[in-house]
Formats: structure tokens, sequence, C-alpha cells
């Protein structure tokens, strides 16, 4: 391996690691009031897909941007159909970096410039807090890029008349099939399209590949972006499932018309590329065939939103576990990751409340085989929680986190619940019994339909303090008519169990929906789990 290949490979992983700390030092200044306006604003998939351009030319990372649309979808925050407008724009939005690395790479050739700027960045990251530590990771991931840029132009030189476009495969039809599954590997390796733009520049101002190769290429690395957001459904709801794949499906879809299209785009562009300005032409393309993508798509968002729900149905069966561990890397998208999952669990448990209690006679063994099913899991969720490490100093993800593991705890003993058979079976035994199950199961039923959770909360307290009540009036009057002599001391017992049981279950029921709600606009400080009284419990 000459020097050159090992300048090539240095600059490489220097733009790789600019483009994490530039990322990371966006996303820490900019990240909490992108993310409330991700949610705010995407109402429809036009507005989603403005949203989702600017949220990723803001933070230049458009699987940051897909995977928290994901993990909004699965908290509840946005449904699938708001989702697909988040994931049109971000591919409009990472193209940006292009036209910088364009502009200012290529023409001002700034990494001898970036030096002092990065000095700069990394004092300011190292010995200050707060926004301007940010701030000067940002600039520090900024100077970085064109330090890389600039070694990986200096590695290709080195190889000028050496490497030309006949050393990679021709412009053929197989040949740009070959450069396309180059360009997904590259992305799929490096976690970064944006590292394989940058290196397809690099090679194109070399005259080491030439415009169609090139063209192959990002088609590529735009399908290979697409493995992130996959990963982050691992474990997660159906509806993340659907999100996740809708962005993979998406882009395969807007990929084969830019390959399909590749010769009309060429024609277009032909005016620079033959006055030199190749690079400029190249980064046209990547803008223009995302850009005409979601022009094209979102009138049909409605069409696409059913075709990817009859590819992905929901299977009431299916309880997803804990997300992908490589979101581990990032607090906020673990978080995303980890509500989706655990509103995911609450909504099958309360699916099955609402069945098992709905009916004439609660159905004791529906809720315990949910239960059964649902241990393995819960208990993986709980320990993916507790591997989550929100970030020194971030309140927001620690109170979503603090949540999240109350609200896993109140699910555990939930499920506990589901489980005491005999105390379900006795509610057939009294008519004020089945009334109250009854009740408790037509809420159930509203808990897996309404996001709107806080009004749930207080409909849940409401129902809780009732049954708080009733409970102290059935318990006295049935110790007074088993005193009388009027009933028999065993079922009154065991009835007494089943008033309780309700008034536990809508306990949980109650806590789990405050702390989701609490996951979702964590704007105030966590509180701590109400006190339970040692009479509360059984």
């Amino acid at each position: 391996m000459t020097s050159d290949h090992l300048i090539i490979l240095g600059g490489i992983g220097l733009f790789l690691f600019g483009m994490s700390t530039l990322t990371d030092g966006l996303k820490g200044l900019a990240n909490a009031p992108l993310r409330r306006m991700l949610a705010r604003f995407t109402k429809t998939p036009l507005s989603g897909a403005v949203t989702g351009a600017l949220t990723t030319a803001v933070i230049q990372s458009s699987s940051a941007t897909t995977v928290t649309a994901v993990g909004f979808v699965g908290a509840g925050l946005l449904t699938f159909s708001q989702a697909l407008g988040i994931i049109f724009g971000a591919n409009v939005g990472t193209t940006l970096k292009g036209w910088v690395i364009a502009l200012f790479g290529f023409k001002f050739e700034l990494g001898v410039a970036a030096m002092p700027l990065l000095f700069v960045g990394v004092l300011a990251s190292l010995l200050l807090s707060g926004r301007v530590a940010q701030t000067g990771r940002a600039l520090a991931g900024f100077s970085l890029l064109f330090i890389g840029l600039g070694m990986m132009q200096d590695g290709v030189s080195g190889f000028e008349g050496q490497i030309t476009p006949s050393d990679f495969p021709d412009d053929s039809l197989l040949g740009r099939l070959q450069l396309v599954a180059l360009g997904i590997v590259m992305t799929v390796v490096t976690q970064s399209s944006s590292v394989g733009v940058a290196a397809a520049l690099v090679a194109l101002n070399a005259g080491a590949i030439n415009f169609p190769q090139a063209a192959a290429m990002v088609i590529g690395m735009d399908v290979g972006t697409t493995v992130t957001a996959a990963m982050a459904t691992l474990g997660g709801s159906q509806a993340m499932r659907q999100t996740g794949f809708a962005h993979v499906i998406y882009n395969l879809i807007t990929g084969l018309a830019a390959f399909l299209l590749l010769d009309v785009f060429q024609a277009a562009l032909s005016g620079w590329i033959e006055a030199g300005e190749k690079e400029f032409a190249l980064v046209a393309f990547h803008s223009g065939f995302n850009f005409l993508g979601v022009v094209f798509v979102l009138p049909f968002a409605g069409a696409f939103a059913r075709m990817i729900q009859r590819l992905f149905p929901d299977d009431e069966a299916v309880i997803a576990g804990a997300p992908d561990q490589r979101l581990l890397s990032d607090p906020s998208a673990a978080i995303d990751a980890a509500a989706g999952a655990t509103r995911g669990l609450a909504t099958a448990l309360f699916s099955a409340l609402h069945s098992g209690m709905s009916r004439e006679t609660p159905s004791a063994a529906r809720l315990a085989a949910r239960a059964r099913r649902a241990a393995a899991p819960l208990e993986d969720v709980g320990a993916y929680l507790a591997r989550i490490k929100p970030a020194e100093g971030a309140a927001v993800q620690e109170n979503r986190h603090r949540s999240l593991l109350h609200a896993v705890d109140h699910l555990g003993r939930l499920g506990t619940r589901f489980g005491q058979t005999e105390r379900v079976d006795t509610m057939a035994t009294d008519p004020r019994l089945l009334r109250l199950s009854h009740l408790l199961g037509q809420l159930a039923g509203e808990l897996t339909e309404d996001a709107d959770l806080k009004r749930l909360e207080s409909r849940l307290d409401r129902l809780r303090r009732i049954l708080r009540q009733r409970r102290s009036v059935f318990r006295d009057r049935h110790l007074a008519r088993v005193s009388q002599g009027r009933l028999d001391a065993e079922l009154a017992y065991d009835q007494m169990d089943s008033m309780r049981w309700l008034h536990r279950v809508c306990y949980h029921l109650w806590r789990i929906v405050h702390h989701l709600e609490r996951a979702q606009f964590p704007s105030k400080p966590a509180p701590e789990e109400t006190l339970i009284l040692p009479e509360d419990e059984d």
C-alpha cells in the first residue's frame, strides 16, 4: 500500500469523523427545538416534507431525521401518514452538504484555512460548556470535513493518469448496476452517504471517473441511507416498521427512477459538464432526482401509505421487543425507539384487557395468554432502557428516560395482574363486578385508539377514584353480609379480591398513560412516582 493510499484512507477517516462531530454539535445546539418542530408542524405530507428537509439541512443527517420520525411514530407523536412527509423531505435536505462541498471544497480549497478554525473549535469544546461547547464541536467538525476532503484530493492526485474511468465498470446497463451496488456498499460501511458523495466528487474532479459513473454511485448511496432507518424499526411497533420500510421503498423507487432517467439528466446538465463544472452537475443531479421524487410522490402520499400498510399489515399477535442496540450511541434516538416499543407493549396489554373485559363473561385465559406473550418483550425493553445513558446535563432526555422506566415497571405489574385468573373468573359471580369490569374494558379499548394521552389520563384517574371508593363500600357490605350469615365467607373474600383487582389494574393503567404522556412532552421535571400505601396493595 503506497503513501497515496494511506492519505486517501486518512482523508476518508477525517471526513467521516468530521461529519459525525459536525452532526453531534448541530444536534446539541438545535435538537430540542427541531424535535418540537417535527412534532408540531408535521400535519400533512407536504408540511412534513418541508419540515423534514429543513431539519435535515440544519443537522446535516437524513438518518437522524428519519430515525427521529420512526421514534415519533412509535411514541404516538406522529401518525404513519404524517411521518411519510418527513421521510420524503429528509432526502432533499441532505443534498445541501454536496453543494457546500462542491462550492467551498473545490473552488476555494479550505483544507489549510480550516486549521485555525479546528484549533478554536476544539478548544471551545474542551474548555467551555453548554451551547458554546456545542458550537465549538460543530466548528471543529466543519473544519475536519474540509481537511479530510483536502487529504482525499491530495491522495487521489497521486494516481492522476493511473486511474481512469476505464478502470471502473463501463457505462453500460450492467456497469451502472455494479456502480449502484458499489455506492450502496460504501454507504452501509461508512453509515453516511455524505462520505460517499464526497469521494465521488473527488474522483470526478480528478478525472478518475466520469459523470455517468459518479451519478450511478450517488444513486446507490441514496439507497444505502435506508439501512439506519430500517435498523430503528427492529423490535418496534408495526407503525414503526411501516415507517422505516416506507423509507426503504421510497428510496428504492426514486433510485430506480433516477437510474432510468440518468441519460436525461446528463443531457440537461451537459452545459455544466462541458464547461468543466462536473462537481456542480453531480450535486445538481443528486438534488434534482430527490426533489422530483418528492414532487411526484406527494399527490399520491395517501395511496403510498395504503400500499405500505397492505405490505406490512398490523398483527396484534406480534408484540415488539427492544429496539436495535446500535441506536444506543444516540440517546435521543434510542429513547424515541424505546418509547415506541413501550407504547406498543402498552397497546397490546390494553387491547387484551378490552377484549377480555368487554365480553359478557370476562376472559381470564385471554388476559393470561397475552401477559405470557408480553413477558419476554417487556423484559427486553426494560433491559434496553437500562442501557440508555442520557447525555450529561440533558434534562429532557433524563425526564423522558425516567418516565419510560416508570411505565415499564407498571406494565410489568399489570402483566402480573393479568395472570391472576381466579380473580378475573370470580367477577362473573357478582353483577356489580361485571358492570365495573365492562366499564374498565371499554376504557382500555379507547386507550388503543385515542392519541390524546392527557385526556385519557384524566379519565383513568377519575375511574380509579371511583373504584377506590366503591372498593371500600363493597368491602364493608360484604363483611356485614358474612357477619349476618347472608353470604359465604370464602366467596365474599374472593369477590373482594376481584374488586381490589379492578382498582389496582385501573391504577396501573393510569400510571402507564401518565408516564407515556410525560415521555412525549417532558417540558417539566418528571415527578417522583406516587407513593403506594400498604393498604392499597394485596
